[in-house]
């Protein structure tokens, strides 16, 4: 014998005040989400990215990306889609980075772009594909072997 279960009820509350006021289309109870994200790694650094239409602006860790990366490389680094893809005037680009040192998070921030690029315009993927900003660099630090100093170095030998 097989006994079904009585479905019950739903009841749906107003789901408006869950949802964050600025994301709101004013006059309205609809959600409308301009923003598009995207999650890029690097070493032991973690980005997530979001972008939405706009001047151009870019602030990593609720400062400007001149003042986050301080050198021009890094900060050359992480833009790097947005210039490939000619896309860096179009899109306001807010960024939370933790972990890693300034290259590695340079780097994640550049693949996190890239990503929420190829999700925001699906054109983009070939320009970024050819420039090999899709591509995840997957080398991180080797562990620490057990018995040794280090994760290759080894003791010296002391013959006597």
């Amino acid at each position: 014998m097989i006994k079904a279960k009585a479905e019950k009820e739903v009841t749906v509350k107003d789901s408006s005040k869950k949802v964050n006021p600025g994301m709101r289309k004013p006059g309205s109870g609809t959600v409308v989400n301009t923003m598009t994200g995207g999650v890029g790694r690097r070493k032991s650094s973690v980005a997530r990215v979001w972008i939405k239409p706009g001047k151009g602006e870019i602030t990593v860790n609720d400062r400007s990306l001149q003042e986050y990366f301080c050198t021009q490389e890094t900060q050359a680094d992480a833009v790097k889609a947005l210039v490939v893809c000619s896309a860096k005037s179009l899109y306001n680009v807010k960024v939370n980075v933790e972990g890693g040192g300034p290259c590695s998070q340079a780097g994640a921030v550049r693949l996190g772009i890239a990503r929420a690029l190829l999700a925001k315009n699906d054109g983009f993927k070939v320009v970024l594909r050819e420039n090999g900003l899709l591509t995840v660099d997957s080398r991180i630090k080797e562990r620490k072997k057990p018995g040794q100093p280090g994760a290759r170095r080894k003791f010296q030998f002391v013959k006597r």
